[in-house]
Order: structure tokens, then C-alpha cells, then sequence
């Protein structure tokens, strides 16, 4: 599988990015290193969520194997995909 991360579209964690770590027919399970750990994913359901296609070349970067994910590198990922997106 490769790094996917998603956007919350609805509850109350509307707009918040996570890393898809594993998904099914309905649901995605997101991770975002502090709060949702790769332990124990949040379990949402895909028509909640929006899919980030375009990952720039620099948060790909922080990450040289999907499979070897752990919290940390999720924290850095999303940190460096949101501090890239605040300026837009």
C-alpha cells in the first residue's frame, strides 16, 4: 500500500489530516501519531473523508518505507504536509 493521507470532511475533527494506515469496503483507518496511534487507528467512514492525492515530493521524503511506519514518522509526515499547506 502506499502513503495516503485524508482529509476529515465531517464530526468533530472536521479538517484534520490524517495518514490512512489500512482500509475495507466502507470504513479507513486513520492515524495521526498523538492522538489516534497506529495501535489503535480511528475508524471512519470513507464518505467522511477526502483523499489527498497530490503528496508533495518533500513529505514523501520523510518516509522511505510505507511498511515500516510507527508514530513518529506519522507525526513528521502530517507536520510537514501541514506546515507546507499553510501558506496556501
Amino acid at each position: 500500500m502506499d502513503l495516503m493521507l485524508a482529509k476529515s470532511k465531517a464530526g468533530h475533527d472536521i479538517k484534520q489530516v490524517y495518514v490512512v494506515v489500512n482500509e475495507d469496503d466502507e470504513y479507513l483507518y486513520l492515524a495521526n501519531g498523538t492522538t489516534k496511534l497506529l495501535s489503535k487507528p480511528k475508524k471512519k467512514k470513507k464518505i467522511h473523508t477526502q483523499l489527498i492525492k497530490n503528496i508533495p515530493s518533500d513529505v514523501l521524503d520523510e518516509i522511505k518505507d510505507v511498511s515500516t511506519l510507527d508514530d513518529v514518522k506519522i507525526k513528521r509526515i502530517l507536520k510537514s504536509y501541514n506546515r507546507r499547506n499553510e501558506d496556501v
